[in-house]
C-alpha cells in the first residue's frame, strides 16, 4: 500500500525513511530555512523511486534562476518520468518538464490545475506561488492561494506558510491592511517563516510606514535570519526603509554586513546588493569601491541572460563599475535570448532589454534616451517578474534621469504622481522639492 502523507495524499515510491527527510525539506521550503536540497537529496537516497522527491529537487534548481542550475532541473525531470506515479504526481513531473524549458506561464498553469483538485498539496501551491513571483503575476500571487485558503485551518501542517503566501498575494493586489493580519498571523504561528515576514515589511514598504518597519525587522532579526536562505532579501527590506529615511550610512552598514558582506555569488543575492547600490548612486551617495567587487561577482554571468530580471541588475553594476565590457556582452546576450522560444525570451524582449539599454544610457550620462525608453515599458514592467517595492526602482530610474535631463515638465509630473502614492515617503517630498528648483532655475 503507497505511503500517504498528512492530508492523503499519495507519495508514491516512498518509505517511511525518504518520507521522513521529504516532509523535513518541504517544511524547510516553508520557513525557507536550513538546507532543503540536502534533506531532499537523503530522501532519494533512501527512496530512488520517490518520484516526488526528483520534483521537489527539480522544483528548488528551476527557482534558483541560475542558467547552471537547469541541467539539474532536466536530471530531476528525466528520473521522475519513468517512474509510476498517481494523476496529481504525473502533473507535477509535466510541470518540471515546462519549467526545465523555460516555460514558467505553462508550468504555473499546470501547478494551477493540480491545486484546483488538491487544495491540500502544499508543494503544487508553493512553486506556484513562486513562479507568480517570478513572472510578476500580482493576481495569481493572491488568487491560487485564495482558492486554496477554505481548505486549510490552524491545526494542519504548513498552515502558517499558506498564510503567509495569501499575505503577499494580498499586498501585490493593494489590500493591505488583509495582508498586513494575515502576516502577522503566520510570523505568530511559525516564527521562522521568512516568507511571511517579508510579507508584513513589503506591506511597510508600500505604505511608506519606514519606522514601522524598521520595528518590525528589528524586533526578532534571529527568527528570520538564523540559517534562512531569504535573509538577503529581508535584510534588503530593512534598507529600503532607512533609505527611504535618507539614513545613508545604516544602509552601507547593512551593504557591508549582512547583505553583501559574503559577497554571495547567487543570482537572487546579487540582485539585492544590485538594487540597495543603484538606489543609491541614483541619489548621489559615494558607495566607494562596492560596485567594483560586485560587478566582479555577475561577470560571469553576463552572457547567461536566461531571466531578464536579473539582467536588469546585472547591467547595473557594470555601469556602477564603468566596464564597457561586460555590459556589451550582456546586451549581446540579451539580443539571443529574444530570438528564443522559452518565455524569458518575452520578459527580455517586452522589458527586460528596453530596460537594461536604459541603465547603460543613464551610465553613459544619456538621460534623455533613459526616460524615453523606460516610459513605455512602466505599465508592463510586471511581465519580468518581481514584486512592486523590486520594481520601483525603475520609477526611481525614470524620475532621476529626467531631473537631470533638465525635463522639467515631465520631473514635476512623475514627483507628483509618486507624491500622490507614497505621501509619507521623504524620498517623495526630496523628489517634489528638486523638480520646484528645476522649475525656478
Amino acid at each position: 500500500m503507497a505511503l500517504k502523507d498528512a492530508f492523503g495524499l499519495t507519495c508514491s515510491g516512498a518509505t517511511e525513511a525518504g518520507f521522513s527527510s521529504y516532509a523535513r525539506a518541504v517544511h524547510e521550503l516553508q520557513c525557507f530555512i536550513g538546507d532543503p536540497v540536502a534533506a531532499i537529496d537523503r530522501a532519494i537516497a533512501d527512496d530512488p523511486g520517490f518520484v516526488m522527491a526528483h520534483v521537489f529537487k527539480g522544483y528548488l534548481f528551476g527557482l534558483a534562476t541560475e542558467r547552471e542550475a537547469m541541467a539539474v532541473v532536466r536530471s530531476c525531470h528525466a528520473a521522475a518520468q519513468p517512474l509510476a506515479g498517481t494523476t496529481r504526481e504525473q502533473a507535477h513531473v509535466a510541470a518540471l518538464g515546462h519549467l526545465a524549458e523555460g516555460r514558467w506561464h505553462e508550468a504555473a498553469r499546470i501547478l494551477e490545475d493540480i491545486a484546483i483538485d488538491s487544495p491540500h498539496d502544499a508543494l503544487a501551491l508553493q512553486v506556484g506561488h513562486q513562479i507568480d513571483f517570478f513572472t510578476g503575476n500580482a493576481r495569481m500571487l493572491r488568487d491560487r492561494i485564495g482558492r486554496a485558503l477554505p481548505a486549510w485551518h490552524k491545526d494542519m501542517p504548513g498552515y502558517h506558510a499558506i498564510l503567509g503566501m495569501q499575505a503577499f498575494g494580498l499586498e501585490e493586489m493593494g489590500d493591505y491592511a488583509r495582508a498586513e493580519t494575515l502576516g502577522r498571523q503566520a510570523v505568530e504561528i511559525e516564527p521562522r517563516d521568512g516568507w511571511a515576514q517579508h510579507a508584513v515589511a513589503h506591506v511597510m514598504e508600500m505604505q511608506s510606514r519606514q519606522r514601522d518597519g524598521i520595528a518590525w525587522m528589528r524586533a526578532d532579526p534571529e527568527a528570520w535570519t538564523k540559517e534562512s536562505f531569504l535573509q538577503i532579501h529581508n535584510w534588503w527590506h530593512l534598507a529600503l526603509f532607512h533609505y527611504d529615511l535618507g539614513e545613508t550610512d545604516e544602509v552601507l552598514r547593512l551593504y557591508d554586513g549582512p547583505i553583501y558582506g559574503d559577497r554571495s555569488t547567487l543570482a537572487l543575492n546579487m540582485v539585492d546588493a544590485s538594487a540597495i547600490l543603484w538606489r543609491l548612486t541614483l541619489g548621489g551617495a559615494d558607495v566607494g569601491d562596492r560596485w567594483a567587487a560586485l560587478a566582479a561577482n555577475w561577470i560571469p554571468k553576463a552572457a547567461a541572460s536566461n531571466y531578464a530580471f536579473n539582467d536588469a541588475h546585472a547591467m547595473m553594476a557594470f555601469v556602477g563599475a564603468g566596464l564597457e565590457a561586460p555590459a556589451k556582452t550582456l546586451l549581446e546576450a540579451q539580443r539571443e535570448a529574444m530570438r528564443g522560444s522559452d518565455d524569458n525570451a518575452a520578459f527580455t524582449r517586452d522589458v527586460g532589454h528596453p530596460l537594461t539599454l536604459a541603465i547603460k544610457a543613464f551610465g553613459d550620462g544619456n538621460h534623455d534616451e533613459a526616460v524615453r525608453l523606460i516610459r513605455p515599458i512602466r505599465s508592463i514592467a510586471h511581465r519580468f517578474g518581481g514584486s512592486h517595492a523590486q520594481r520601483d526602482v525603475i520609477d526611481l530610474t525614470l524620475i532621476e534621469a529626467a531631473l537631470r535631463a533638465g525635463d522639467t515638465a515631465l520631473a514635476r509630473a512623475l514627483t507628483a504622481e509618486r507624491q500622490l502614492t507614497r505621501p509619507e515617503s521623504p524620498l517623495s517630498a526630496l523628489f517634489t522639492r528638486r523638480a520646484a528648483d528645476l522649475s525656478e532655475n
